[in-house]
């Protein structure tokens, strides 16, 4: 349970608890911050291993309740006979609170996940199946959750919006809510979904629905390898995730472009009058930057949405409309509750997903998976790229569907052409990393940053400013390089970098007056050019040049070398680049 703890740290690294049942009772030991913590507490209690035959743990990132040993799961009932880990929100935890605090239960936690400890145990006679089952008939909100009692030889698993799997091995089975954690064990997977409950013992397991009907499920097999998990030598994940971009976006091609042709499988492609894009964080950015490339290429009018406020505005979807949902993880819970809002409304759907076999990539019409390989570190780099990448194969696609071959004086064919030199370029792109190291080391202690692009690189500034604002905790702001003068120029002083997407495209020139504008206060400006640039060498004080390539292509390469500034910023702060604070890989709650 440790080793798989260690490999599920990136969705969590507040706290970590064990429990083991042994000889009748519960054993528990919790800590504050990472595994590493919990493995050393573990070294000082005596648990009797060999009594043990079942066991639940835990790694929490914070919703309710400070990180500290008592919120950290797993979490008990007043007896200390049931023991439940909780990924999710129990968002009517409040009242059930209240109702179990009259019947005679003591909590100990400021959790909501306390609260299905206590309504188990108010239900619990003999059965704990049925137990969980009337709990979770009372409870609103998200979950995925495990169950034991001090009885030991069972565990009780269920789900809803919030990731479980079953992996079977041999005399003995593994849940987990991702695959790596049991990568070392078994690569035969059952994927539980949303209203299912799972008995899983050491001989095998049962699903039932919330029906209460018994369910045969498919075993599905895990191609990642644990290799493909390890660092490699880098001294980050996030490092050595960015130096994969290469071979990662030659994965998202890999059988959908050959000799000019595009092979994509979408149910109902034909006949799209409109397109909605709905994601969050990153996923959001590489969203913008889909919805110019889809409407240069293809000419459909596109819509971006936060998944967040998506379903909050009533959104007007009709069933010649596609929405498209972009999730690394798949398992994004606001952008989960934007694809149940598009699925009511009847219209088509198509997901852009990482991991396979994610809930999100199970309940889309179609799918398109970027086959990135595991994205460890918190902050997506290689995961975004490949995002832009099947965005602009599915902007082809389209292109082919409506015959839009030749549109605003780009040939499809010349897209589809750099698009398969795409890898190299990304490759040459990366040979700026010492460059971008000796920028960095310039700009470490600034204390805030502005990002600023055009056209199809404005996004790719949002981007670069949320990279640098996730792993090194500086104040950075991306904006259209135009907008600066409607405000974000009153900040600019000379202790201001200014970093500037500014390739040689039909924006250059209105770029060039807000570099001199900015470079008239004072500002320290950082510019990313594709083709060597003599006027932008007189205004900038640092240049990093990249590959040119089709502007619908140029996002991908020119938020490369942000990834890197962002790195090596946060790395020489000594900071913890892959796990920064607060933030977590997976963000399955709302």
């Amino acid at each position: 349970m440790l080793e798989g703890l260690k490999k599920l740290e990136y969705r969590g690294y507040d706290s970590a608890g064990i429990c083991l049942a042994q000889d009748g009772k519960l054993a528990v030991v919790k800590k504050k911050g990472k595994v590493s913590e919990l493995e050393s507490g573990i070294s000082n209690f005596k648990f009797q291993i060999s009594n043990s035959q079942v066991g639940i743990a835990h790694t929490r990132w914070a919703t309710h309740g400070e990180p500290n040993e008592i919120n950290a799961h797993p979490h008990m009932d007043c007896k200390h006979q049931i023991a439940v880990v909780h990924n999710g929100i129990i968002e009517n935890y409040a009242a059930l609170k209240e109702l179990l605090k009259k019947e005679g239960h003591q909590f100990v936690s400021q959790t909501d996940s306390e609260v299905l400890a206590h309504l188990i145990e108010k239900f619990y006679t003999n059965n704990l199946e049925d137990a969980v089952k009337k709990a979770l008939a009372l409870v609103e909100g998200t979950y995925g959750l495990l169950v034991m009692h001090a009885s030991g030889g069972k565990l009780v698993a269920a789900k809803k919006s919030s990731p479980l799997i079953i992996g079977l091995g041999k005399k003995e089975m593994f849940v987990a809510s991702d695959a790596s954690a049991i990568l070392h064990h078994t690569k035969k997977v059952v994927y539980l979904d949303d209203g299912e409950v799972a008995v899983v013992t050491a001989e095998g397991y049962k699903i039932k629905n919330a029906d209460g009907e018994a369910l045969e499920k498919k075993v599905q097999h895990v191609k990642m390898t644990v290799e493909q998990i390890g660092k490699k030598g880098y001294k980050h994940f996030m490092l050595k995730e960015i130096m994969e971009q290469p071979e990662s976006i030659e994965n998202t091609l890999r059988g959908r472009l050959k000799n000019g042709k595009i092979k994509l499988s979408i149910k109902n492609g034909k006949d799209i009058k409109r397109i909605i894009i709905t994601a969050c964080g990153t996923s959001w950015h590489s969203a913008l930057i889909g919805k110019y490339i889809i409407e240069k290429l293809a000419g459909i009018p596109v819509e971006v949405d936060y998944a967040s406020e998506y379903r909050y505005r009533n959104p007007i979807v009709r069933q010649d409309d596609l929405v498209v949902v972009i999730s690394q993880s798949g398992e994004t819970a606001d952008t989960l509750a934007a694809l149940h809002e598009a699925k009511q409304k009847h219209a088509r759907t198509l997901g852009i997903i990482n991991v396979v076999g994610s809930t999100i990539a199970r309940e889309v019409d179609s799918g398109i998976y970027l086959h990135a390989g595991p994205e460890i570190g918190v902050a997506s780099t290689k995961a975004f790229t490949c995002q832009v990448t099947a965005l602009v194969l599915l902007a082809c696609y389209l292109a082919k569907q409506g015959k839009t071959l030749h549109v605003q004086g780009l040939a499809l064919h010349r897209v589809l052409e750099e698009l398969e030199k795409l890898p190299q370029k990304v490759k040459e792109t990366l040979k700026q990393a010492n460059n971008i190291k000796k920028i960095a080391e310039q700009f470490k202690d600034s204390k805030h940053f502005l990002y600023l692009g055009r056209n199809l690189n404005f996004p790719v500034a949002l981007e670069g400013a949320l990279k640098l604002k996730e792993i090194s905790y500086i104040h950075a702001e991306g904006y259209p390089a135009a907008e600066m003068k409607h405000g974000p120029i009153a900040l600019i002083d000379e202790h201001m970098p200014v970093v500037f997407v500014a390739p040689q495209d039909e924006t250059y020139t209105k770029i060039l007056s807000n570099m001199e504008e900015i470079k008239a206060r004072g500002g320290q400006i950082i510019a990313i050019i594709n083709k060597p640039d003599k006027k932008i060498r007189q205004l900038a004080k640092y240049i990093i040049q990249v590959p040119s390539t089709v502007d619908v292509l140029s996002p991908i390469i020119n938020v490369i070398p942000l990834q890197l500034l962002a790195y090596y910023i946060a790395d020489l702060k000594g900071l913890n680049v892959d796990r920064p604070r607060n933030l977590a890989k997976s963000v399955t709650v709302e």
